[in-house]
């Protein structure tokens, strides 16, 4: 039995950091976890920026309801679900996500989330668990499931290279050049292909 896990930003919708970064014309903020692979550092990074500008979840709530999928980010959920289970890891908040979601007809996610304060600042984020794309993965083996993962970043890599077959998808040439063993693949059409050849029917 197989499950496909995705990464969410970059793979399926853009990235919400850099939308984000255009909106507010702050570029600091276009730093994401394909430029940093510590991703505590990293939000630590765009909090204390936050922060200086005033900013908080209902400006980037704002953004994020502009942000439309990837074309034919759907149509492949879609098929892709038709046949095998799908689940989306991510490292972003469920307080991001919801929007996203619905524009992606609703598939699972497993995320993290913001702690926000009453006026609307972010304080803080929880993380579900430690390397938790990686995490989740091995917990899926540990109850039966073979693992087929899919992602373009740094934090992607834990759990593509635990899982039965692992793909980058629209990832920068500087990761694909430093995991060569990595099948990578820029169309939907193409990441399809791929995990249907290694799904037992």
């Amino acid at each position: 039995m197989e499950i496909v896990c995705l990464d969410l930003e970059g793979v399926l919708v853009p990235e919400i950091w850099i939308a984000f970064a255009e909106e507010t014309g702050i570029p600091e903020l276009k730093r994401t976890t394909r430029d940093e692979p510590d991703y505590d550092k990293l939000m630590k990074y765009r909090l204390n920026i936050l922060k200086e500008h005033g900013l908080g979840l209902k400006e980037i709530q704002e953004t994020i309801a502009k942000i439309d999928p990837i074309p034919g980010a759907k149509e492949f959920l879609d098929k892709l679900k038709e046949l095998t289970q799908v689940i989306i890891l991510s490292d972003t908040f469920s307080q991001f996500a919801g929007p996203l979601m619905k524009k992606l007809g609703y598939p699972t996610i497993f995320c993290n989330s913001l702690v926000v304060a009453d006026n609307g600042e972010i304080v803080d984020f929880k993380m579900r668990c430690e390397k938790s794309k990686y995490t989740t993965v091995k917990a899926l083996q540990s109850i039966g499931y073979d693992t087929i993962a899919s992602g373009d970043s740094h934090n992607d890599l834990g759990m593509i290279q635990a899982s039965k077959a692992g793909f980058l998808f629209k990832s920068t040439d500087a990761i694909k050049a430093e995991y060569p063993e990595i099948p990578a693949y820029e169309t939907y059409d193409e990441l399809f292909d791929a995990i249907k050849k290694v799904i037992t029917v």
